[in-house]
């Protein structure tokens, strides 16, 4: 609220965006209030162009902005509008919208935040009291240079925008988390398929050694003709899978028994290369 002299006021909305200054434009105009819309640019930090709803402080004006909770009898803008404002269902909703497009931020999504800002502890506490009785559960939290009432999570996050009206965000964000969602669950089974693949190789290279050496060596001598049959055909296939060794089988058996037969040829190979490199 800015005092321009001779009783004289002047009210300014500072936004980082500008469509809350529209919105509020637009409903001024609508009830005859005189308003304009300037930009510029900040001299700090990074310089972000900043928007002002301007609106001159005349007898209309403040009864407009009196009867709407914005300012007291006494002129002066309230910490937390009349319960009137809010009484009614609709009324809530559209609050809750004003607030957020006012002075609202939504943050994500590895961590998902919403919260709406206010220069005092009253206020952050009136928007958490407006939001229990749509339903949605905020917190507030105090800050050095502000209040907030906040909400985490998607859940009420997306309550709290969908009592607001925002249904077109809601179905957004719901897309987004249904899309995040598959393509966790497509990365999993492609990570697990990847591990199978892995040991399958690094188990088939192994049976592939002791195949070789087994039959190679004087050991072979006493393998069981199934282990025989089993390192012959690892060693003539060794790309394939324990199931499609166990088709080619003669008899063809089952996927547990060849894999049986392959590990014990794996553990006669390494017991045999123990015995051999052992001193004495």
């Amino acid at each position: 609220m800015h005092l321009l002299g001779r009783g004289e006021l002047g009210f300014h909305l500072d936004l980082g965006e500008s469509a809350g200054a529209r919105r509020a434009f637009v409903i001024l105009r609508r009830l005859r209030v005189d308003a304009e819309i300037r930009t510029y640019r900040r001299r700090a930090f990074d310089r972000a162009p900043r928007t002002q709803l301007v609106v001159e402080g005349g007898p209309h004006a403040i009864e407009v902005l009196t009867e709407a909770g914005v300012l007291g009898r006494d002129r002066l803008p309230l910490d937390r509008p009349p319960g009137r404002v809010v009484a009614r269902a609709c009324c809530r909703s559209a609050y809750l919208r004003g607030a957020f497009l006012g002075a609202g931020s939504l943050s994500g999504p590895a961590s998902p935040h919403l919260e709406i800002r206010t220069p005092l502890h009253a206020g952050a506490a009136f928007v958490r009291s407006v939001a229990s009785a749509a339903g949605v559960r905020m917190r507030v939290i105090d800050r050095a240079s502000h209040s907030a009432a906040y909400a985490k999570g998607w859940d009420a996050i997306e309550a709290l925008l969908g009592v607001a009206g925002a249904a077109e965000t809601v179905l957004a964000l719901e897309e987004r988390a249904l899309v995040a969602g598959l393509r966790g669950a497509a990365n999993r089974v492609a990570n697990a398929d990847h591990a199978n693949l892995v040991r399958q190789s690094a188990a088939a290279h192994a049976q592939l050694d002791a195949a070789r050496a087994l039959l190679e060596d004087d050991a072979g001598a006493y393998l069981t003709p199934q282990l025989q049959a089993a390192a012959e055909l690892r060693r003539r296939h060794p790309s394939l899978s324990a199931r499609e060794l166990a088709a080619r089988a003669d008899p063809p058996t089952t996927k547990a028994a060849m894999a049986g037969r392959l590990a014990r040829l794996v553990a006669l190979h390494a017991r045999e290369r123990d015995r051999t490199t052992a001193p004495g």
